[in-house]
């Protein structure tokens, strides 16, 4: 039945296609509004969500740094030894037009704020300059009510700022990126800011935090063990080659 469903969403989306040249009803001015609807449905038949499963939610916004998206992706995704899955992970952005990140990768968003599912974890990236994160407030809004239902709310880097911005971890510990420390604390006295000079990773109650970059793989693994186990931790270490390339030597 699924597939039926799929099969004619795509059929529907072809003919909708095919009248953007030949419908002389539809102006220029609408265009944009129909394709966008079009490619946001595809997206959704494109990413399912399987209800049996947990949702794991990677926020993105213009200037995210890569690796933060793409390290949570990889861990995650990873299925069991024996090729079960076990997670859904979802892209979020504020709109269903592609985010371009620091490194100009494009990336399109599986969901927007509007038809997100609630989140059973929701990763907070960062980016090198996070003065239009913290000061858009439909950002900021998305991360405080996602923070209602889910089980881990995770910074990487700067995120931390947006979650000192939304107030849901004040009086908590949390860890941004080295020697960032003292303008955090700065900005958000509430926050418990630790020493990042020596403070990798961080976790108070469901509130988990690291420094960022290639040590966002550190506070994925670290959930991953606490919402499964570390036999699959291992899995995916041996997966993504983690130790060969811990002891790689130039």
């Amino acid at each position: 039945m699924k597939k039926l469903n799929i099969l004619f969403f795509v059929l529907s989306f072809s003919l909708i296609g095919c009248n953007f040249g030949t419908d002389k009803s539809t102006t220029p001015e609408s265009r944009p509004a129909e394709r966008e609807a079009v490619a946001e449905a595809i997206t959704q038949i494109l990413k399912p969500i399987n209800d049996s499963l947990p949702i794991i939610g990677l926020l993105m916004y213009n200037g995210v740094l890569t690796t933060e998206v793409t390290a949570t992706a990889d861990v995650f995704t990873k299925p069991t030894p024996d090729g079960k899955q076990l997670f859904n992970v979802i892209t979020i952005a504020e709109t269903s037009d592609p985010i371009v990140s620091e490194e100009g990768l494009k990336i399109v968003p599986d969901y927007t704020f509007e038809n997100c599912p609630k989140l059973d974890v929701l990763f907070v990236p960062s980016a090198y300059d996070m003065y239009t994160q913290v000061h858009n407030p439909k950002i900021v809004n998305f991360i405080k009510e996602q923070n209602k239902n889910t089980k881990y709310t995770v910074s990487n880097c700067a995120g931390a700022h947006l979650i000192g911005e939304s107030g849901i971890a004040d009086g908590k510990k949390i860890v941004t990126w080295i020697g960032g420390g003292e303008e955090l604390q700065k900005a958000y006295p509430s926050l418990k800011v630790q020493n990042d000079s020596v403070v990798r990773y961080m976790e108070d109650g469901k509130f988990l935090s690291s420094n960022g970059n290639l040590i966002s793989y550190v506070s994925a693994l670290k959930l991953l063990k606490k919402m499964v186990d570390q036999e699959q931790v291992d899995f995916v270490e041996s997966y993504i080659y983690l130790k060969e390339l811990q002891k790689w030597k130039q």
